[in-house]
């Protein structure tokens, strides 16, 4: 879907105080008034005064609320997607493990990132009923291979005889998505929980005690390849991981 740019808005009516760029302002505002609001509540309007800007300005950045959505969806799965490649490049040859949860860092960081906590966003029904969430599947679909594929090779053999890698992929995302109600109850991703939830992925793969320990040690080294990848413009969405 493109954004539709044919001629520019009006002046901004209220002066920005925000780093941000005004396409990212539009996507953290629409984040908070999607999560407060609803998304079918909200009105393209609202997010432009929430912005400070003429609702003409908005669509020189967006064609309309849908694509807003689409982009806030996306990046939600996108940066760790896009990292998959990444990541199975820098770990050592059969150090699946140390993928996994270098995987899970990631995963869970750019859902602690996400602006207003987006992903929580997957509950509402009038986001899941769209075409646009039908859309953002794909992606999804694109980690839980990449979870089912790693996790499969990082598993015991008591594992991998019992389930297959779409649904091993699905329980170990489904893992990682804990983030956005731990979010949603006001409590901080910090370094430590980020770190347990990334050890429980690796537990549902039946991975022994000490190579949990050696894959994190490994992974907390390689995590410094991936800081300067910030995921979200906006400075007040970060959470320090």
């Amino acid at each position: 879907m493109r954004s539709r740019r044919a001629a520019p808005g009006r002046p901004r009516h209220v002066p920005s105080t925000s780093a941000a760029s005004p396409r990212d302002q539009v996507l953290n505002a629409a984040a908070e008034l999607f999560v407060t609001r609803g998304f079918a509540a909200t009105s393209t309007r609202e997010i432009a005064e929430r912005v400070g800007i003429r609702q003409a300005s908005l669509y020189y950045h967006f064609a309309g609320k849908d694509e807003i959505l689409a982009e806030l969806l996306q990046r939600s799965v996108r940066p760790t997607v896009d990292k998959v490649e990444k990541i199975e490049a820098l770990v050592p040859p059969e150090t699946h493990a140390t993928a996994l949860y270098l995987l899970a860092l990631i995963d869970i960081r750019t859902l602690a990132e996400a602006p207003h906590n987006v992903g929580i966003l997957y509950a509402q029904s009038d986001v899941t009923n769209s075409e646009i969430y039908t859309e953002f599947q794909h992606t999804r679909r694109e980690l839980v291979d990449a979870y089912g594929r790693i996790g499969l090779q990082a598993a015991s053999v008591a594992v991998t005889a019992d389930i297959d890698a779409p649904e091993l992929g699905e329980m170990l995302m489904h893992s990682i998505e804990v983030v956005t109600g731990i979010r949603n109850a006001g409590t901080a991703m910090t370094p430590q929980r980020a770190n347990r939830i990334a050890e429980a992925v690796l537990r549902m793969c039946d991975v022994p005690r000490e190579t949990i320990t050696t894959a994190a040690a490994t992974a907390a080294g390689l995590l410094a390849e991936f800081h300067h990848e910030d995921v979200f413009n906006d400075a007040t969405s970060h959470q320090n991981l």
